[in-house]
């Protein structure tokens, strides 16, 4: 089959489902390229912020803001509609996939907001702080709260700061 470029669907995280990775003989090197539907856009991050209708979820993200920017260092960009990302790392697997995401970020959902780890659980102490960090639920690499009142904020800068420095020290990162 002739190789081309698709946009291949992503889960909420921005991650390619493991139903969509797999093509025809189950290698996704039959993709000549792709691209993720969520890239970086230059929406204003302030806009979308001041636009979130509930008081105490438009009051988090700004505190969100603050922490990822002390911890990261970088300025945010949105990516796609609803992620505000700080900073972007350039990964390339064996399958020769390759592509940008954001080195951590946030969204506010409905009922709660979603803090992206991109180590996932690798890093410095991660299941002993995600033990003490308080009220939340954890995916892969998706750390959902529902208020930041519900958390440690010294525990939850910490995780966001492992993940960043795990990232940085695997992957080529930028602000």
């Amino acid at each position: 089959l002739p190789k081309k470029e698709l946009t291949l669907p992503t889960n909420r995280c921005g991650f390619i489902p493991k139903e969509a990775r797999w093509y025809n003989t189950g290698k996704l090197s039959n993709f000549m390229a792709y691209k993720l539907r969520t890239q970086i856009t230059d929406d204003s991050v302030q806009d979308f912020l001041a636009s979130i209708e509930d008081d105490q979820k438009r009051e988090d993200c700004y505190r969100m803001l603050d922490i990822m920017q002390e911890v990261t260092g970088c300025e945010p960009k949105m990516w796609g509609k609803n992620i505000v990302g700080l900073g972007s790392y350039h990964y390339v697997y064996s399958s020769g996939q390759e592509g940008d995401w954001m080195l951590t970020g946030f969204s506010p959902r409905k009922s709660y907001l979603s803090v992206y780890l991109m180590s996932g659980m690798v890093g410095k102490n991660m299941t002993e702080n995600l033990n003490k960090l308080g009220k939340h639920k954890m995916g892969k690499s998706c750390l959902n709260i529902n208020k930041l009142s519900d958390v440690d904020e010294e525990i939850l800068r910490q995780l966001i700061k492992d993940s960043v420095q795990v990232m940085r020290d695997k992957y080529p990162t930028t602000c």
